[in-house]
């Protein structure tokens, strides 16, 4: 297969403690790279990098099949349960460079609970915690992955009377990032097809910005 007919991308999930970012990188992944329980604290202490097997039947280009990599860096939590913000923030600057920066980055995937409300204060922090990692353009490359999207569900709520029902600060949120966010259920049990839908939505994203990139390099504070 030609060169041209594959298509890496790379991401990575950034988020609070116990939002589901690494099962969303292990969904995505179609994997179990990245570990992931319940825990009354932080998980995931360290940045580390996760790469999926060649997937096709997502998409085509030119009108040939399009094979798909994805690389997925899975990040600590912010807020972290025993991690400074200075510490996560050089670690990710670091690894988002280290990994990603001869090709660039295509998303950050903002990792954020359906079933629990988004409050301003919690809104500002974390908005301004990527747009520390990301600069000025991290509108434009970032996208919201809203995780037990299954529990919200189970509430009675759909995609569309739930989008009603949130809170401004969610929806300024979503706005911000020109309306790029999946619903994902959070459970390792995920179907292909299921997979399929969100891998396309994260193409199409992509697409959207003009198959840009993000070029990152780290500087030292």
């Amino acid at each position: 297969m030609a060169a041209s007919d594959e298509m890496t991308i790379n991401l990575v999930v950034l988020g609070k403690t116990q939002t589901g970012k690494s099962t969303a990188g292990n969904i995505l992944l179609g994997s179990s790279d990245f570990e992931s329980h319940c825990s009354p604290s932080s998980v995931t202490t360290r940045c580390s990098l996760g790469r999926s097997c060649r997937i096709s039947g997502i998409a085509r280009r030119s009108g040939r099949e399009l094979v798909l990599c994805l690389r997925v860096l899975d990040t600590p939590s912010y807020p972290h349960s025993s991690l400074s913000k200075e510490q996560v923030r050089n670690s990710v600057r670091s690894a988002l460079a280290h990994h990603f920066g001869e090709e660039g980055l295509h998303l950050a995937l903002l990792v954020l609970r359906a079933d629990l409300p988004l409050c301003p204060d919690e809104s500002h922090q974390v908005v301004q915690f990527i747009e520390e990692l990301l600069g000025p353009t991290w509108k434009d490359f970032t996208a919201v992955l809203l995780t037990h999207a299954d529990k919200a569900e189970e509430a009675g709520f759909s995609e569309e009377a739930y989008l009603h029902s949130a809170s401004s600060t969610l929806l300024s949120l979503l706005s911000s990032v020109q309306h790029k966010y999946i619903f994902l259920d959070n459970q390792k049990s995920i179907i292909k097809e299921e997979r399929a839908i969100v891998l396309r939505k994260l193409l199409n994203f992509i697409r959207q910005n003009n198959n840009q990139v993000l070029l990152l390099k780290h500087t030292k504070e």
